[in-house]
C-alpha cells in the first residue's frame, strides 16, 4: 500500500502528548498522515494550507505540526511570534524532498517542453490503484474542510 514515510511516522499518541504538555495547542497535519492522525488533528491540509494557516494565526498561538521537519523549522523562523513545534519528538526528514533543487526542476521542465520525458517512473497496476486511492483521499480531505 502506498504511503509517505515521513507522514507515516506520526502517531495519534503524538497529538495526545502535545495536548497534555501544551494547553491550547492546535494540531495541524498534512493529509498524507494516517487517517488516525488526521482524525486526531484540529486541522489538516496541504503544505500551502499549513503555511497559510500558521501565517494567518494570531500572535501567541500554539501549533504542533505534523509534516517534514524542514518546513516546520522554516515556519519557526518565519513566525517567531507563534509557538510552533514538530508533532513528533524525532526528526522527520524527507530525503526525496532534498533532491528537488531549482536547477533540476528547470532541467525537467525544459525537457518536457521539448517533448522529452525524463525520469519516467513505471509502476504496476496495483500500485497505481493504491496511488489513486491515496490521491482521492487527500483531495477529499482538503475539499471537505
Amino acid at each position: 500500500r502506498g504511503h509517505c514515510s515521513v507522514h507515516g511516522r506520526f502517531k495519534p499518541w503524538h497529538a495526545d502528548k502535545m495536548r497534555d504538555e501544551i494547553p491550547g495547542i492546535k494540531i495541524l497535519v498534512h493529509p498524507e498522515c494516517t487517517r488516525e492522525v488526521v482524525e486526531k488533528s484540529d486541522l489538516n491540509g496541504s503544505t500551502s494550507y499549513i503555511i497559510k494557516t500558521v501565517e494567518n494565526a494570531p500572535s501567541g498561538s500554539k501549533w504542533a505540526i505534523g509534516t517534514e521537519v524542514n518546513l516546520v523549522n522554516r515556519l519557526i523562523q518565519r513566525f517567531p511570534d507563534k509557538e510552533i513545534h514538530l508533532l513528533a519528538p524525532d526528526l522527520c526528514m524527507c530525503a526525496t524532498m532534498y533532491r528537488i533543487a531549482p536547477q533540476n526542476l528547470v532541467w525537467a521542465i525544459e525537457n518536457l517542453a521539448e517533448g522529452n520525458i525524463v525520469n519516467e517512473i513505471e509502476v504496476d497496476a496495483e500500485t497505481k490503484r493504491f496511488a489513486n486511492i491515496a490521491l482521492a483521499r487527500m483531495i477529499e480531505l482538503t475539499e471537505n474542510r
